[in-house]
């Protein structure tokens, strides 16, 4: 990892020059392509902060710590991105995970799918429906041994559905308009 550490109103140190790039080490480990590290030590009245930035093939992270100890700034600040890493890492693995599940399952879909165009799941059953009115195809359900009775009302000439429902009573389905 490329690592440029910048000083603001402190003065120049190899001490924790080296302790920063000894820690943003240890986090490459965690990345999987070559990153760039920009890290600013600074220091404002009595705060100690230190501000990271990395950037890599397809990671952009930023992170930013103000204590009252330079070193424990660092500290908190590598955990930090440490944290973000992670997450990052994780998105992107749900991400791919996820592409390569629907994908799966669209090929299943696909295959399910016979020469005629329906799928295997579904049971197709061919219906002859005559135009009567729905006192007549009540009377006309009651006889039938199936739970439903598609008709053309003769009163709008549109297709209907009756249907007996569970407490007993019929149900009727008819188009709007």
């Amino acid at each position: 990892m490329q690592t440029s550490v910048t000083f603001k109103n402190l003065e120049p140190s190899e001490p924790l020059k080296s302790y920063v790039k000894n820690k943003l080490e240890k986090l490459d480990k965690l990345l999987d392509n070559p990153a760039e590290a920009n890290v600013v030590l600074s220091v404002e009245k009595i705060h100690h902060i230190t501000e990271i930035k990395l950037t890599g093939d397809r990671l952009n992270v930023n992170c930013r710590e103000k204590t009252g100890d330079m070193y424990s700034s660092i500290d908190i600040a590598l955990d930090k991105l440490e944290k973000q890493i992670k997450k990052n890492k994780e998105k992107i693995r749900k991400h791919r995970q996820g592409s390569r599940t629907e994908a799966r399952e669209m090929k299943e879909n696909f295959e399910s799918i016979t020469d005629e165009g329906i799928s295997s799941r579904i049971r197709v059953q061919n219906i002859e429906y005559k135009p009567m009115d729905i006192e007549e195809a009540s009377m006309q359900i009651e006889l039938i041994p199936d739970n439903f009775l598609v008709f053309t009302n003769a009163r709008t000439n549109k297709v209907n559905v009756l249907y007996k429902r569970k407490d007993g009573d019929l149900g009727l389905i008819q188009p709007l308009g």
